[in-house]
């Protein structure tokens, strides 16, 4: 790092070093994923300019509509007249909230024209008229072009920045520097204090032993706070692209002690981060070797012949099929099963389609084969992107431009904790589910020696979706309802993927509905369904309690002769982070 002095004594110095640090910004934005949106816009605007020639009046009115508003911006400039705007931020757009935004004639027209130049691309994009899956990515990356090239994410036309600096003297933009750099040597942008979080000290703190471990997942046990529990165990499964402590961050919100709160006999599964070297790892092998064996461990500990399983996401997609093997064996040790945000029709995938297609998945699926896994950190790009706003462009002005760190955030250290993927694991995925959907078909998919029916589970099911999940849209996961066969609790949160699923009962927020009629459709069902306030979290644990037998005294110690205590909850697998 360059001396603070002498960077602002010589301007010229400050303005090559801040062209190179911005230069390496871009590379590590580019390598982890971010040259899609670029590669993709210029791939669709030149499908769509093709298409023009058969409508140009399209482009026509669009061109016009723009023109007539840059003549009113430029009149209004040039008469002082600031009263009459000819663009405003779209509501919830944080972007341009400052009152510099507003109050300076220049920094107004630059934040005016760029809306302007957004509303045409936009406008243009919507009006395409392409197949489905073409007009969504055409919509999707031409939005990720206009927010990578808002005026906010660069120093000279953010006038908050520049503010920041003169009142700093130019510390911001050395304190920005510092961040860059510290984040280009991550590989990643900085969403929250990482620093202010250490793995079973002040987050995934639920005490617990690993009672046994494979080459797949650590199985925990945890502590029980109960005098007494009930005789049938609860095992969760996490998905295992994100690490499990997502369900136990701190006390006051976490899942995990929750459950082990209402007298639950709590296990989970934590997951492997795998290397190159577990590329081999297969889906059959996360059934068999994971949820399977998860399953027998658990059983032989508690002396139960039947448990209780949740699961969330593909941890869920896994469960079903864990579940409809079982079926074909006449395996009944799962007696009920909860299913967070989790699709088992992959008919609609959410924003996620805008990356799911024959071309690019065969592009990634021959990167990832070359090198065993899928990078958990191009994962992370392509879900940060979703919210590119919220995700990547909001970090960058805070981080390098106004030389703020982050304040700690749990969630958001989670969400930075990423995880890789076995490339024999992801192709099966995607290709199965997302691209062809096998999981719906009858005997459509042979897992672990066995064809895959969904019909044949029977057990009770309890469907916990969320109204504004983006990468589980609840209009799909509903489908789940009619596909299993058993009796279905359908159960649909506020708020999103995250947000809606970690929503603590002790808290009591947001709100939740329940008891629609099923067997018709999704809207159907929430046009008869009761509005609840405050958490879910209490209304599946009385659900889960009608399924999990008496009481009996609490065990008093993790484990049994067989199988001991490994070490301390939450284990060396979780601990794992990708360098």
């Amino acid at each position: 790092m360059q001396n603070k002095s002498n960077l602002l004594s010589n301007p010229q110095e400050f303005v090559d070093f801040l062209n190179t640090e911005t230069k390496k910004m871009l590379d590590m934005f580019y390598a982890s994923g971010g040259d899609d949106i670029f590669r993709q816009f210029s791939q669709s605007w030149t499908e769509l300019a093709n298409r023009s020639w058969e409508d140009p009046t399209v482009w026509i009115k669009a061109f016009t509509d723009y023109q007539q508003g840059q003549m009113n911006l430029w009149k209004n400039l040039l008469t002082g007249q600031q009263e009459d705007s000819v663009a405003a931020p779209a509501r919830g757009d944080r972007r341009f909230q400052a009152e510099e935004w507003s109050a300076n004639p220049v920094f107004d027209y630059i934040k005016q024209s760029y809306l302007l130049s957004s509303k045409l691309l936009s406008e243009m994009a919507a009006n395409a008229k392409l197949s489905d899956g073409e007009q969504k990515k055409l919509e999707f990356y031409t939005q990720q072009y206009i927010d990578a090239m808002s005026p906010t994410n660069f120093a000279f036309t953010n006038p908050e920045v520049l503010q920041q600096a003169l009142e700093s003297k130019g510390q911001s933009l050395v304190d920005g520097l510092k961040n860059l750099l510290g984040d280009l040597e991550k590989g990643r942008i900085s969403m929250t204090d990482e620093d202010a979080f250490v793995l079973g000290e002040n987050i995934a703190t639920t005490k617990g032993d690993v009672v046994y471990e494979n080459e797949m997942f650590q199985l925990i046990q945890y502590s029980p706070t109960t005098e007494e529990t009930y005789a049938k165990p609860t095992l969760i499964v996490p998905p295992c692209i994100n690490k499990f402590y997502i369900l136990d961050l701190q006390e006051h919100n976490s899942y995990v002690k929750y459950c082990v709160d209402q007298g639950q006999t709590t296990f989970l599964i934590s997951w492997l981060n795998p290397t190159e070297e577990q590329g081999y790892i297969s889906w059959d092998d996360y059934v068999e070797s994971g949820i399977l064996q998860a399953s027998e461990v658990v059983k032989e500990i508690t002396g139960s012949d039947k448990l209780n399983a949740v699961a969330w996401c593909v941890g869920g997609t896994l469960l079903a099929t864990a579940l409809a093997v079982m079926a074909a064996r006449k395996d009944t040790s799962i007696g009920s099963a909860t299913f967070f945000t989790t699709l088992l029709d992959f008919t609609d995938p959410g924003d996620l389609c805008v990356f799911i297609d024959q071309q690019q998945v065969k592009q990634l699926e021959n990167k990832v084969n070359n090198q065993g896994y899928l990078n958990g950190r191009e994962l992370a790009t392509s879900f940060n992107m979703l919210r590119s706003n919220d995700l990547i462009w909001s970090y960058v002005v805070n981080n390098y431009l106004k030389g703020q760190t982050p304040p700690p955030f749990d969630i958001l250290y989670w969400n930075s904790d990423s995880t890789n993927l076995p490339a024999a694991m992801y192709t099966f995925y995607i290709n199965n589910m997302y691209l062809e959907n096998k999981l719906i078909e009858k005997d459509g998919l042979t897992i672990c020696g066995e064809k895959i029916d969904l019909s044949k589970i029977k057990i009770p099911v309890y469907f916990l979706s969320t109204y504004e999940d983006h990468i589980a849209p609840w209009n799909g996961t509903f489908s789940g309802t009619e596909l299993l066969k058993g009796k279905v609790e359908f159960v649909l949160g506020a708020s999103g993927h995250v947000a809606g699923v970690i929503n603590p009962a002790s808290k009591n927020r947001r709100h939740y509905w329940t008891n629609g009629e099923l067997g018709k459709s999704c809207e159907h069902w929430l046009e008869t369904a009761e509005k609840q306030e405050g958490s879910w979290w209490p209304h599946w644990a009385d659900w889960l309690k009608k399924r999990a037998g008496s009481k009996v005294p609490a065990p008093t110690a993790p484990g049994n002769e067989t199988y001991k205590s490994v070490e301390p909850a939450p284990g060396r697998y979780v601990a794992t982070r990708i360098k």
